[in-house]
């Protein structure tokens, strides 16, 4: 089998989707390995080091594109203005891509249409389900605990005041206060950098065990006090809420949000569109100068003013809406990520070919077209809403 690596075209995506010690493996398992020129670079991973690991260097993405039966990539396929043409554009009939498809989010869905009309089998990462016997694929988490990490970290960074609580000759300033709505494995690890800044830290989840770990870092949990099988569904992963319920939730944030200096967006449906929490008018309640980092804009974001890919300033408040945040953690991102499409590969090939059994909880979870038809419930449900 043929598994192509192109450079990531995203703008600021500094990972690769195979490493030189994945794609060793990849050589020895049998496989035959096409990496583009200095698509490793921004990872710090040089050309020669790849040829050393087995790899083809091949300078004409196109070829890549053309020749390979499965494609790797960190981020969804995009329009490639040094070449004037789309990736998918470049694809093949029956090639299976895996990466970050999104597939759910509005922005995504033409695209998503081009690769089942092109006729390849697209398996996207933000499915892999959260279950013991995947979490050594789970990009997702790897992936997630970077986003949690840096985001905050680019959120204080926009701040024009400081985190913690300083004692100067001119008296006491006290610390900011921070808001982290979302406490899966991002909101964990924004809560922990937060901490460690010195922040006041605050969350708010609508599911109760989430709440649970976040007072375990010792944040201010604002509790909702959801009913359960309204706000959790299968492997405790929050539901889509009803109007009725999301009304319910802003409501509550619209008590708090005006005492926040940051807030740190990270609620997100597993294959679905993120919920809207902030209005465009809740924006209006907070201070000039507060900072929101949305890291759910892959999927939509969960500020109605968050621009995707951009950090904007409205009504006072910077929104940082940065797609790809684990891209400025290069090393380590990188190193995880690759490690994990290895793992998920090496479950799906047999026999030196992907086979996909649909009966798999895995698989189907991860299957967005099938080469001929978009097969994706979520998408099909976010296509039908948006549509």
């Amino acid at each position: 089998m043929i598994i192509g690596i192109p450079k990531e075209i995203m703008e600021r995506e500094n990972r690769v989707a195979a490493t030189p010690t994945t794609v060793k493996k990849y050589v020895q398992n049998g496989h035959q390995v096409m990496v583009e020129a200095g698509a490793g670079s921004a990872s710090y991973f040089s050309d020669e080091e790849y040829q050393a690991a087995g790899a083809r260097i091949v300078s004409d993405v196109e070829e890549i594109f053309q020749t390979a039966d499965l494609i790797l990539k960190v981020k969804e396929p995009l329009f490639n203005h040094q070449k004037g043409k789309h990736e998918v554009d470049m694809m093949k009939k029956g090639q299976y891509l895996i990466t970050f498809l999104h597939p759910a989010s509005p922005v995504n869905h033409r695209m998503i249409n081009k690769l089942a009309e092109k006729g390849v089998i697209g398996l996207t990462l933000d499915g892999i389900p959260r279950i013991s016997r995947a979490q050594s694929m789970d990009a997702l988490t790897s992936m997630s605990t970077c986003a949690g990490y840096k985001g905050m970290i680019m959120a204080v960074n926009e701040l024009a005041k400081f985190v913690p609580q300083i004692f100067s000759a001119v008296g006491m300033i006290r610390p900011a206060n921070v808001l982290v709505i979302g406490t899966g494995v991002a909101g964990l690890q924004a809560i922990a950098t937060a901490k460690r800044l010195g922040a006041v830290v605050h969350s708010l989840d609508i599911r109760g065990e989430a709440n649970e770990q976040a007072q375990s870092l010792g944040t201010k949990v604002i509790d909702l006090k959801f009913p359960k099988d309204v706000v959790e569904g299968k492997g405790g992963y929050a539901k889509d809420l009803s109007t009725e319920w999301l009304l319910k939730e802003q409501e509550v944030l619209k008590e708090v949000i005006g005492k926040m200096d940051v807030i740190f967006l990270s609620a997100l449906v597993p294959g679905h569109v993120a919920p809207i929490l902030i209005t465009e008018e809740m924006l209006e309640m907070m201070n000039p100068g507060s900072v929101i980092v949305d890291i759910s804009i892959d999927q939509g974001g969960n500020c109605a003013s968050t621009l995707p890919g951009e950090t904007a300033t409205v009504k006072g408040i910077k929104i940082i809406g940065i797609k790809n945040i684990p891209g400025y953690l290069p090393s380590s991102s990188t190193q995880m990520f690759a490690e994990n499409v290895y793992n998920l590969v090496h479950y799906l090939v047999k026999d030196n070919r992907v086979v996909l059994d649909t009966d798999d909880e895995i698989t189907s979870s991860i299957l967005v077209t099938d080469g001929t038809r978009i097969v994706h419930e979520g998408t099909i449900d976010a296509m039908k809403r948006f549509h």
